[in-house]
């Protein structure tokens, strides 16, 4: 090796060397906190990214923070669905969920899906357990009911939406005890109501329920943009209620990111530290958000 490739080498150590230095504080100040991550279903599609994001999951819990994932995976619902020859319908987003579909969106989301990122992150060098909202009635869920208004006669009517549900409660306890077993928490975002049906529920919805239950520390919603945007298309990096209150009103955020950023709002004020919209296809994006000064995404607190 000659001299100068000494000092290329020398010079990549130090900067190495320097990032641990500078993550050290975040290491110590979140030890044994939790955080909530929301890994989307189109991200699951690539395996660079699966394993990337898995090692940083891994990395969290190496550190002493206690990662709980949960996982989307309504492309690969709606592909499954193709398959068999069902026809898709959505109202606000949300997938209209019959009995039928929703057997399909247990069976993607609980066994194929759950256990391939249980598996990425096994590979990885972590140990997870991957659970439902069923598990241990860790999620009661109640029906989602929406409203449309029909443009002809300006009459507002109810939509049933079938087998779509919100989280009513959380119990932490299987989620605790797995995480102090060692084991990082993988969740499928299905919940069964009192009803003592089983309801396909948001996965941004389930994380954001699940992070103020814990307490976390951050709620991570990993998406395919930056953050949230101004209108001049410049990333907005800190925003409270009041701001994302404004940014609606105003038409800033708009279409799929205001039902996130309500997700994070809910979350924030009811005991979640911050939550964080950041792009899930920069690799380790999560980690330059928090382990850096530069950060990354757009960060949410409640005041």
């Amino acid at each position: 090796m000659s001299v100068s490739e000494d000092k290329v080498l020398e010079k990549a150590m130090v900067a190495k060397a320097e990032t641990l230095i500078e993550a050290l504080p975040y290491f110590q100040r979140y030890a044994g906190r939790t955080f909530v991550v929301k890994y989307g279903g189109h991200a699951m599609g690539d395996p660079k990214a699966a394993s990337d994001f898995a090692e940083d999951i891994v990395l969290l819990k190496a550190v002493g923070i206690n990662p709980v994932v949960v996982h989307g995976g309504g492309p690969q619902i709606g592909a499954m669905l193709k398959k068999l020859g069902v026809e898709s319908k959505f109202v606000d987003g949300l997938r209209v969920t019959d009995k039928a579909t929703a057997e399909v969106a247990e069976m993607v989301l609980s066994g194929a899906i759950n256990k391939e990122l249980v598996g990425w992150i096994s590979k990885a060098g972590g140990t997870a357990i991957g659970i439902s909202g069923k598990d241990g009635a860790m999620v009661t869920a109640t029906k989602v009911k929406r409203t449309t208004r029909d443009p002809d006669s300006n009459i507002e009517q109810a939509v049933d939406l079938g087998f779509v549900g919100e989280p009513a409660h959380v119990d932490t306890t299987i989620l605790e005890t797995a995480s102090k077993s060692g084991m990082i928490p993988v969740v499928a975002p299905i919940g069964a109501g009192e009803d003592g049906h089983t309801y396909n529920i948001n996965a941004d919805t389930m994380a954001g329920a699940i992070a103020a239950a814990l307490g976390a520390a951050r709620l991570f919603l990993l998406t395919d943009v930056p953050g949230v945007l101004d209108k001049q298309g410049n990333l907005l990096t800190d925003l409270t209620p009041v701001d994302i209150e404004r940014l609606k009103q105003d038409g800033t955020a708009q279409g799929g990111m205001i039902p996130k950023l309500e997700t994070c709002v809910s979350a924030v004020e009811a005991g979640c530290e911050a939550a964080v919209v950041l792009d899930g296809r920069v690799p380790h994006a999560m980690l330059l958000e928090f382990f850096t000064s530069r950060g990354a995404g757009t960060l949410i607190r409640a005041n």
